[in-house]
């Protein structure tokens, strides 16, 4: 997973990733920002000691979090085929391309320590 940190005069920090982990920088962009990433590592240290997989509700983005890996799920993904009826008229379709994506357990703790770091978190 490669990824660039920016520091942008108008949006503050940012996180610049590949597309097929953009749900991954949206959730770090959005939800976690700078003022979430102690919470953030102290859900890694509890997942480090547990068997279950822990999840951590977001606004739009759910971040699902296991020994093993951490998937991103958007919560469009998980929009029921009735509330898609209303707008069958307009031929509109979801799209599920790029509303979910993970990364293994140690790139997402990699990626948050780097983070911590960037935004002087820690």
């Amino acid at each position: 997973m490669e990824y660039q940190f920016i520091r942008d005069p108008i949006s503050g920090l940012r996180i610049k990733i590949s597309s097929e982990h953009a749900i991954i920088g949206r959730w770090l962009n959005e939800e976690i920002g700078k003022d979430k990433v102690a919470m953030v590592q102290a859900l890694i240290a509890s997942v480090s000691s547990s068997f279950e997989p822990l999840t951590l509700k977001g606004q739009e983005i759910d971040l699902i979090l296991t020994k093993d890996e951490a998937l991103f799920e958007a919560h469009a993904l998980h929009q029921d085929s009735e509330d898609l009826i209303a707008y069958q008229d307009d031929d509109l379709a979801l799209e599920e391309n790029g509303l979910s994506s993970g990364c293994g357990f140690e790139d997402f703790i990699d990626l948050i320590d780097s983070w911590a770091e960037f935004s002087g978190s820690k």
